[in-house]
């Protein structure tokens, strides 16, 4: 089924490249005007169906998350320290998504004009105490009924914070929440049926009206994106090295299947069981292994959290769009809140990337851009997470066993 897919969202960005510049060579500027409403239907509808479900998917799936934290928590002090690892590394490749996007600026170039470009400016001009009120929710529903997704966000951590403290855990809620999370994830994976009919209609509207010019834009996001991953894994693979003093070849050697399996089938998941494997043969500890790596998978994804940054900055970038640096940490908060617990959600940056667009003005025709070779993203990033999840190993097994030398009786 996998195969598949793939399969169809490559032939999607063929067919779709092909009529767009077929389109933009022959027809005339109306009836290429003609051509991208009616294809318009269909990215509209794709759009409509993502923001239906943000509000119910955020909730529950944070909520969730959160109250399944009690569990690391009892772990006790292995867990508390891969928390903090995953806090740190996440901030690191968000940051770094952040910093590669204004370095390559791959959106730039083209002129892409939208009505919601216009309001960005109220954005910026937020005093400090108007956001702070802006953060608490006068009604769940109406935050809700307007995907306000920070105010989201705050009801969910009280409700999952809540439901830890309560004696019993609140096990009937609990359920309930897990339950519409799983409907909720069953929907999502519904909605990207439509991936390869909308990478069609979005790449030849776009083409069609902007010609050959919009393949170079492509090249560069893409380029763009996998020299930042490089990046990433050079920073990663250097405390891997620092923590194994130098001897990174057994690490390589473990992770060179998994990581290869991800990247060809754009699934993290489908490496964990090679991955789970080969770190236990190389010498890493068990426990370690067998804690870390479900935890981060969850957690940890380092590469699609960077793309979340990124994408989302290269969107801005093609409406002209600029976000003022307050706002662009805000959105690295938020993403790194909105992000956990949606591990098992069918394309998950890219909702978790269209719950931003809204809160900061960005035009939501903008995820179409991405989602338009959001597959070929999509393995270097599966790709990167197994990187990611692995250094996370080694990291909490010397973390860990450097705590057990200091404290072991002499």
């Amino acid at each position: 089924m996998n195969r598949t897919f793939t399969l169809l969202l490559v032939i999607a960005m063929v067919t779709g490249i092909a009529a767009g510049l077929i389109s933009h060579q022959y027809l005339t500027p109306d009836q290429t005007k003609s051509l991208a409403g009616g294809l318009g239907i269909v990215t509209t509808v794709f759009l409509r169906l993502i923001k239906m479900i943000i509000a119910p998917l955020v909730f529950s799936t944070l909520v969730a998350g959160i109250a399944h934290m009690e569990d690391a928590a009892a772990i006790g002090r292995v867990g508390a320290k891969a928390i903090a690892w995953f806090i740190l590394a996440s901030l690191v490749s968000l940051s770094l998504g952040l910093v590669m996007v204004h370095l390559f600026q791959p959106g730039i170039g083209l002129t892409l004009t939208n009505e919601a470009s216009n309001t960005a400016v109220s954005a910026s001009s937020l005093t400090l105490s108007e956001f702070i009120e802006h953060l608490v929710p006068r009604s769940i529903a109406e935050a809700m009924a307007n995907n306000e997704i920070l105010q989201i966000v705050v009801f969910s951590c009280f409700v999952g914070t809540a439901i830890v403290a309560t004696k019993d855990r609140a096990p009937a809620v609990l359920a309930l929440v897990e339950q519409i999370a799983a409907i909720m994830l069953k929907i999502t994976g519904y909605v990207m049926l439509l991936a390869p009919l909308v990478v069609f209609a979005a790449l030849a509207s776009t083409v069609a009206t902007q010609g050959a010019g919009i393949l170079a834009t492509y090249a560069k996001f893409v380029g763009g994106f996998y020299v930042a991953l490089l990046m990433l894994w050079v920073l990663l693979l250097a405390v891997a090295a620092l923590l194994m003093r130098g001897s990174l070849n057994p690490l390589l050697g473990a992770i060179r299947e998994p990581v290869l399996l991800a990247f060809s089938t754009a699934s993290s998941e489908a490496a964990y069981p090679k991955l789970l494997e080969n770190l236990q043969k190389i010498g890493l500890p068990r426990q370690i292994v067998s804690f870390v790596l479900p935890l981060g998978y969850s957690f940890n994804l380092d590469g699609s959290m960077m793309y979340c940054t990124f994408a989302t900055l290269f969107i801005a970038q093609l409406y002209h769009i600029d976000l003022s640096l307050g706002q662009q940490i805000t959105l690295l908060l938020l993403m790194m809140v909105t992000s956990k617990g949606m591990a098992g959600v069918p394309r998950a940056s890219l909702v978790v990337i269209a719950a931003a667009l809204p809160y900061f003005h960005l035009p939501e025709a903008g995820l179409l851009m991405v989602l338009a070779v959001d597959h070929l993203l999509d393995m270097g990033r599966s790709g990167t997470n197994i990187v990611g999840n692995s250094v996370a190993c080694v990291v909490l097994r010397a973390w860990d066993g450097a705590n057990e030398r200091a404290t072991a009786p002499t």
